[in-house]
């Protein structure tokens, strides 16, 4: 083992590069509030950021400043497993990200951090949005309020803007499957940062709970915690409070949260799946954050 014992400077410049990568790690590199509607179309008609390559045509700036009418299954609509059509008007999220973020934005092993004002914090890596469609949306197009009753939640006429991050799920079971989880409304900034795996996979646990940590991405850190990172909506830290359920009552929490505490606004965990399918993401997410270290 090596050991910079009897050396100063060499002890300095470690602490120093230690400094600069937790420094890096915590904070997002790049953090923009979203502009009003008509001011990011103004600047996806500019152009790309600086630094993009290449002068965007005069056909693809006109087609990504247009706002486009977008279809979804609306997830948070959704009753016993079905999801209707509605449309909104909005604008490709990848096109809207790279003017407000640079080109950079999509280096791999970096996530893009979406905040709502109502707390609630969505964290998605970028290899997604190269996988999937995604659109930044501002109104309905049929003209009816902005705004939805989150079935899952049990709450009525929620206000989506100022923008609604919604996915192309209409041929995706396994976007179907997902619900809401990662379809934050009422977002105002974005940010994107280096990945959240090392704050979730501390000790060396990446090699069994990886998947585990992911699930965890998806399902819970929107709302709450773990090990003090995920979403300021209900900041609550899962890898503390799992320890005092064991397994029986952690699976009829998270399954049926109506059921045991009337009147929450917990969703039930997944409800797009089967329901082997739940239990199953329940016990792992359980075996997961009991197996992080206590702090």
């Amino acid at each position: 083992m090596s050991s910079t014992r009897g050396a100063p400077g060499a002890r300095a410049a470690v602490l120093a590069l230690a400094m600069l990568a937790a420094t890096c790690f915590a904070m997002p590199a790049l953090a923009v509030d979203l502009p009003a509607p008509a001011e990011l179309a103004r600047r996806l008609a500019a152009g790309p950021a600086t630094g993009a390559s290449g002068p965007a045509t005069a056909a693809a700036t006109a087609k990504a400043t247009a706002a486009v009418t977008v279809t979804v299954l609306e997830p948070h609509l959704m009753r016993d497993g079905r999801m209707p059509e509605v449309r909104y008007l909005g604008v490709p999220a990848d096109a809207a990200l790279t003017v407000l973020l640079g080109p950079g934005w999509r280096a791999p092993g970096q996530e893009l951090e979406f905040r709502a004002l109502d707390g609630f914090v969505s964290r998605i890596p970028v290899e997604r949005f190269a996988q999937h469609r995604a659109w930044l949306v501002h109104a309905r197009a049929d003209g009816r309020p902005f705004q939805v009753d989150n079935h899952l939640q049990g709450e009525r006429q929620v206000p989506l803007g100022p923008y609604y991050l919604v996915w192309d799920n209409r041929a995706s079971k396994a976007l179907q499957a997902e619900g809401g989880a990662l379809w934050p409304y009422q977002v105002a900034s974005v940010s994107v940062g280096p990945s959240s795996t090392r704050a979730l996979l501390p000790d060396g646990l990446a090699t069994r709970y990886a998947d585990a940590a992911d699930l965890a991405r998806t399902h819970c850190l929107s709302c709450h915690r773990i090990r003090s990172y995920g979403g300021d909506k209900m900041p609550l830290d899962l890898d503390v409070v799992v320890r005092g359920y064991d397994a029986a009552a952690w699976q009829r929490w998270l399954l049926a949260p109506a059921a045991v505490r009337p009147g929450t606004t917990m969703p039930a965990l997944a409800e797009g799946m089967s329901a082997d399918e739940r239990a199953a993401i329940a016990q792992r997410l359980y075996d997961y954050l009991r197996a992080l270290p206590p702090r």
